[in-house]
């Protein structure tokens, strides 16, 4: 099989990264407890992780493959160094209304667990559906982890589920201590080390 094409996406790739990425993310056990109603599920995932990748675009980097079918979301963390999205509060609350005091905890439980070394984060990583267990994120992850490796940087991430935890185990990752949502769902961070490092 080829491996695919994979380019850094720009400003005007925002919304339909975010839409891949919710669309990726619907089967996610977090995200039943995060927005309870079904039916307003993938738009408010969309609405919200479109700041994320809006703030990504700035301050970060955002990669994908040419089909458009998988995606990755890296911010370079330097220390305690990260700014925050623009009105993050307000974009916020207009993307999760009712549900935001929920994020808001989310948000809180990822600061709390996340490590301070400088490193690169792995905010996100998707796959649509369709094209899942066929490499795509396997290539996304071997892409950016070359840099990280020619440049001695780690990499971190919070794995959502075990399926995501095994993978990036097998990309050299290491699990730190799982911390849960309120329903029990766990977060699984975890911290590679560059290899040769």
């Amino acid at each position: 099989m080829t491996a695919p094409t994979i380019g850094r996406l720009a400003a005007a790739d925002t919304r339909w990264v975010a839409e891949r990425i919710a669309e990726a993310f619907l089967v996610l056990p977090a995200t039943r407890w995060l927005v309870p109603d079904e039916a307003k599920r993938e738009a408010v995932f969309a609405d919200n992780f479109e700041i994320l990748v809006d703030h990504a675009m700035r301050h970060g980097l955002v990669f994908g493959t040419a089909d458009r079918d998988a995606v990755a979301v890296w911010f370079p963390q330097v220390g305690d160094e990260s700014p925050a999205p623009v009105d993050y509060d307000d974009r916020l609350a207009a993307a999760c209304g009712e549900w935001t005091p929920r994020f808001q905890h989310l948000d809180e439980l990822f600061a709390a667990n996340h490590p301070h070394p400088d490193h690169h984060h792995l905010a996100l990583l998707a796959v649509r559906p369709g094209r899942q267990g066929q490499g795509l994120g396997t290539a996304l992850l071997r892409h950016h982890h070359a840099w990280l490796d020619a440049h001695g940087v780690p990499g971190y991430l919070e794995a959502s589920s075990e399926a995501g935890r095994d993978l990036y185990a097998r990309h050299g990752y290491r699990l730190r201590e799982v911390f849960r949502l309120p329903d029990g769902t766990p977060f699984y961070p975890m911290w590679r080390e560059p290899a040769g490092g």
